[in-house]
Protein backbone atom coordinates (compact mmCIF):
# COMPACT_ATOMS: atom_id res chain seq x y z
CA UNK A 1 0.00 0.00 0.00
CA UNK A 2 1.34 3.44 -0.97
CA UNK A 3 0.50 6.38 1.27
CA UNK A 4 -0.35 9.57 -0.60
CA UNK A 5 -0.57 13.22 0.39
CA UNK A 6 -2.39 15.85 -1.68
CA UNK A 7 -1.46 19.54 -1.41
CA UNK A 8 -3.64 21.95 -3.38
CA UNK A 9 -5.53 25.13 -2.57
CA UNK A 10 -8.29 24.29 -5.07
CA UNK A 11 -10.98 21.93 -3.70
CA UNK A 12 -11.97 20.93 -7.24
CA UNK A 13 -8.41 19.88 -8.03
CA UNK A 14 -8.29 17.74 -4.88
CA UNK A 15 -11.57 16.06 -5.82
CA UNK A 16 -10.24 15.22 -9.30
CA UNK A 17 -7.08 13.63 -7.90
CA UNK A 18 -9.09 11.66 -5.33
CA UNK A 19 -11.48 10.43 -8.02
CA UNK A 20 -8.65 9.32 -10.31
CA UNK A 21 -6.68 7.72 -7.48
CA UNK A 22 -9.72 5.70 -6.37
CA UNK A 23 -9.17 3.49 -9.42
CA UNK A 24 -5.87 2.28 -7.98
CA UNK A 25 -6.48 0.05 -4.92
CA UNK A 26 -2.82 0.03 -3.82
CA UNK A 27 -2.89 3.78 -3.10
CA UNK A 28 -4.25 5.34 0.10
CA UNK A 29 -4.77 9.05 0.72
CA UNK A 30 -3.37 9.84 4.16
CA UNK A 31 -4.22 13.57 4.15
CA UNK A 32 -5.38 16.52 2.05
CA UNK A 33 -3.84 19.94 2.69
CA UNK A 34 -4.71 23.37 1.30
CA UNK A 35 -1.14 24.63 1.48
CA UNK A 36 2.41 23.51 2.12
CA UNK A 37 2.46 24.78 5.71
CA UNK A 38 -0.39 22.42 6.61
CA UNK A 39 1.51 19.55 4.97
CA UNK A 40 4.69 19.89 7.03
CA UNK A 41 3.44 18.07 10.16
CA UNK A 42 1.90 15.35 7.98
CA UNK A 43 5.24 14.66 6.34
CA UNK A 44 6.91 14.67 9.75
CA UNK A 45 4.46 12.25 11.37
CA UNK A 46 3.40 9.98 8.52
CA UNK A 47 5.26 7.79 6.03
CA UNK A 48 4.36 9.35 2.67
CA UNK A 49 5.30 7.47 -0.49
CA UNK A 50 3.76 9.79 -3.09
CA UNK A 51 3.03 13.51 -2.89
CA UNK A 52 0.66 15.29 -5.28
CA UNK A 53 1.67 18.96 -5.08
CA UNK A 54 0.26 22.10 -6.68
CA UNK A 55 2.74 24.86 -7.53
CA UNK A 56 0.93 28.19 -7.16
CA UNK A 57 -0.25 28.22 -3.55
CA UNK A 58 -0.39 30.86 -0.80
CA UNK A 59 2.54 31.39 1.62
CA UNK A 60 5.02 29.15 -0.21
CA UNK A 61 5.03 27.73 -3.72
CA UNK A 62 5.14 24.01 -4.35
CA UNK A 63 8.59 24.37 -5.95
CA UNK A 64 10.05 26.18 -2.93
CA UNK A 65 8.37 23.72 -0.58
CA UNK A 66 9.90 20.73 -2.36
CA UNK A 67 13.33 22.39 -2.28
CA UNK A 68 12.98 22.78 1.49
CA UNK A 69 12.52 19.04 2.08
CA UNK A 70 15.67 17.17 3.06
CA UNK A 71 14.15 13.75 2.34
CA UNK A 72 11.21 14.28 -0.04
CA UNK A 73 8.95 11.41 -1.10
CA UNK A 74 8.16 10.73 -4.74
CA UNK A 75 6.39 13.80 -6.15
CA UNK A 76 3.88 14.43 -8.92
CA UNK A 77 3.39 18.12 -9.62
CA UNK A 78 -0.16 19.22 -10.51
CA UNK A 79 -0.54 22.71 -11.94
CA UNK A 80 -2.23 24.92 -14.51
CA UNK A 81 1.08 26.53 -15.48
CA UNK A 82 3.46 25.09 -18.08
CA UNK A 83 6.34 27.43 -17.33
CA UNK A 84 7.47 25.57 -14.21
CA UNK A 85 8.06 22.27 -15.99
CA UNK A 86 11.85 22.64 -16.25
CA UNK A 87 12.18 23.58 -12.58
CA UNK A 88 9.96 20.66 -11.67
CA UNK A 89 11.99 18.08 -13.50
CA UNK A 90 15.22 19.54 -12.11
CA UNK A 91 13.81 18.44 -8.76
CA UNK A 92 13.50 14.88 -10.07
CA UNK A 93 9.72 14.77 -9.80
CA UNK A 94 7.92 11.70 -11.11
CA UNK A 95 5.72 13.69 -13.48
CA UNK A 96 4.30 17.12 -14.26
CA UNK A 97 0.53 17.11 -14.77
CA UNK A 98 -1.29 20.06 -16.31
CA UNK A 99 -4.80 20.88 -15.11
CA UNK A 100 -7.42 19.85 -15.97
CA UNK A 101 -5.94 16.40 -15.45
CA UNK A 102 -7.43 13.63 -17.57
CA UNK A 103 -7.63 10.11 -16.21
CA UNK A 104 -5.46 8.83 -19.07
CA UNK A 105 -2.69 11.30 -18.26
CA UNK A 106 -3.04 10.60 -14.54
CA UNK A 107 -2.66 6.88 -15.21
CA UNK A 108 0.58 7.51 -17.09
CA UNK A 109 1.96 9.34 -14.06
CA UNK A 110 0.99 6.51 -11.72
CA UNK A 111 2.65 4.01 -14.06
CA UNK A 112 5.83 6.12 -13.99
CA UNK A 113 5.75 6.07 -10.20
CA UNK A 114 5.32 2.29 -10.15
CA UNK A 115 8.16 1.87 -12.62
CA UNK A 116 10.47 3.99 -10.47
CA UNK A 117 9.52 2.04 -7.37
CA UNK A 118 10.23 -1.28 -9.04
CA UNK A 119 13.75 -0.17 -10.02
CA UNK A 120 14.79 1.64 -6.84
CA UNK A 121 17.50 0.20 -4.56
CA UNK A 122 16.18 -2.45 -2.21
CA UNK A 123 14.52 -0.66 0.66
CA UNK A 124 14.83 -1.99 4.16
CA UNK A 125 11.38 -2.12 5.68
CA UNK A 126 10.95 -1.95 9.44
CA UNK A 127 7.63 -3.13 10.80
CA UNK A 128 5.96 -4.08 14.03
CA UNK A 129 3.52 -6.93 13.70
CA UNK A 130 0.90 -5.40 16.00
CA UNK A 131 0.59 -2.88 18.79
CA UNK A 132 1.06 -5.52 21.49
CA UNK A 133 3.96 -7.27 19.84
CA UNK A 134 7.57 -6.92 20.84
CA UNK A 135 8.74 -8.99 17.87
CA UNK A 136 10.07 -6.31 15.52
CA UNK A 137 11.58 -7.33 12.25
CA UNK A 138 13.12 -6.20 8.99
CA UNK A 139 12.44 -7.30 5.45
CA UNK A 140 15.72 -7.52 3.56
CA UNK A 141 15.70 -8.13 -0.18
CA UNK A 142 18.29 -10.54 -1.51
CA UNK A 143 18.33 -13.05 -4.38
CA UNK A 144 14.97 -11.74 -5.66
CA UNK A 145 13.31 -12.58 -2.33
CA UNK A 146 12.30 -10.59 0.75
CA UNK A 147 13.71 -12.22 3.89
CA UNK A 148 12.00 -11.55 7.19
CA UNK A 149 14.66 -11.11 9.87
CA UNK A 150 13.78 -10.62 13.53
CA UNK A 151 15.73 -7.74 15.05
CA UNK A 152 16.44 -9.89 18.10
CA UNK A 153 18.38 -12.29 15.87
CA UNK A 154 20.66 -9.68 14.31
CA UNK A 155 24.22 -9.49 15.59
CA UNK A 156 25.50 -6.62 13.45
CA UNK A 157 25.45 -5.00 10.01
CA UNK A 158 28.52 -4.45 7.86
CA UNK A 159 28.69 -2.01 4.96
CA UNK A 160 30.25 -2.90 1.63
CA UNK A 161 29.76 0.29 -0.38
CA UNK A 162 26.29 0.10 -1.89
CA UNK A 163 25.61 -3.19 -0.10
CA UNK A 164 25.00 -4.18 3.50
CA UNK A 165 25.57 -7.58 5.10
CA UNK A 166 23.26 -8.51 7.97
CA UNK A 167 24.77 -11.11 10.29
CA UNK A 168 22.76 -13.38 12.56
CA UNK A 169 23.99 -16.35 14.59
CA UNK A 170 23.52 -18.77 11.70
CA UNK A 171 23.33 -16.80 8.46
CA UNK A 172 24.41 -13.78 6.47
CA UNK A 173 22.13 -11.78 4.15
CA UNK A 174 23.56 -9.39 1.57
CA UNK A 175 21.20 -6.64 0.40
CA UNK A 176 21.68 -3.64 -1.90
CA UNK A 177 21.38 -0.81 0.60
CA UNK A 178 23.37 2.03 2.15
CA UNK A 179 24.26 1.71 5.82
CA UNK A 180 23.22 5.33 6.42
CA UNK A 181 19.72 4.61 5.14
CA UNK A 182 19.50 1.41 7.15
CA UNK A 183 20.42 3.32 10.32
CA UNK A 184 17.29 5.46 9.91
CA UNK A 185 15.12 2.33 9.86
CA UNK A 186 16.42 0.80 13.07
CA UNK A 187 14.77 1.45 16.47
CA UNK A 188 16.66 3.85 18.71
CA UNK A 189 18.23 2.27 21.76
CA UNK A 190 18.60 -1.20 20.24
CA UNK A 191 21.38 -0.60 17.71
CA UNK A 192 24.50 1.54 17.73
CA UNK A 193 26.75 2.63 14.89
CA UNK A 194 30.35 2.12 16.02
CA UNK A 195 32.14 2.69 12.72
CA UNK A 196 31.30 4.04 9.29
CA UNK A 197 31.05 0.41 8.20
CA UNK A 198 29.37 -1.20 11.23
CA UNK A 199 26.11 -1.01 13.16
CA UNK A 200 25.84 -3.44 16.07
CA UNK A 201 23.03 -4.82 18.18
CA UNK A 202 23.64 -3.41 21.66
CA UNK A 203 22.28 -6.51 23.38
CA UNK A 204 24.75 -8.72 21.47
CA UNK A 205 27.90 -6.89 22.60
CA UNK A 206 29.96 -9.37 24.63
CA UNK A 207 32.85 -7.10 25.55
CA UNK A 208 34.35 -3.70 24.80
CA UNK A 209 38.08 -3.19 24.44
CA UNK A 210 40.42 -0.40 23.32
CA UNK A 211 39.14 0.43 19.85
CA UNK A 212 36.83 -2.55 19.38
CA UNK A 213 33.69 -4.32 20.50
CA UNK A 214 33.36 -8.08 20.49
CA UNK A 215 30.26 -9.83 19.17
CA UNK A 216 30.01 -13.57 18.65
CA UNK A 217 33.79 -13.83 19.26
CA UNK A 218 34.49 -11.37 16.44
CA UNK A 219 36.23 -8.06 17.10
CA UNK A 220 34.66 -5.12 15.27
CA UNK A 221 36.52 -1.79 15.04
CA UNK A 222 35.22 1.37 16.72
CA UNK A 223 35.76 4.54 14.71
CA UNK A 224 37.18 7.58 16.49
CA UNK A 225 34.11 9.75 15.87
CA UNK A 226 31.83 7.00 17.23
CA UNK A 227 33.68 6.46 20.53
CA UNK A 228 31.74 9.16 22.46
CA UNK A 229 28.39 7.42 21.84
CA UNK A 230 29.83 4.07 22.90
CA UNK A 231 31.31 5.65 26.02
CA UNK A 232 27.96 7.24 26.83
CA UNK A 233 26.29 3.84 26.48
CA UNK A 234 28.77 2.27 28.89
CA UNK A 235 28.37 5.09 31.40
CA UNK A 236 24.57 4.85 31.31
CA UNK A 237 24.71 1.11 31.91
CA UNK A 238 27.12 1.51 34.81
CA UNK A 239 25.18 4.30 36.52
Amino acid sequence: MYNCLIIDDEPIAIRVIKKHLAAFPDFKIVAECNNAIEAMPVLSNEKIDLLFCDIQMPQITGIDFIRSLSHPPRIILTTAYREYAIEGFELNVVDYLLKPISFERFTQAINKFMEMESHQPNQVKFQQENSNSTSDYLFLKADKKHYKVNLDDILYFESLGDYVMAFTQDKKIVTKERLSHLAESLPAGSFLQIHRSYIVSISKIESVGPGFVEINKKKLPVGRSYKPELSKLLQNNNS
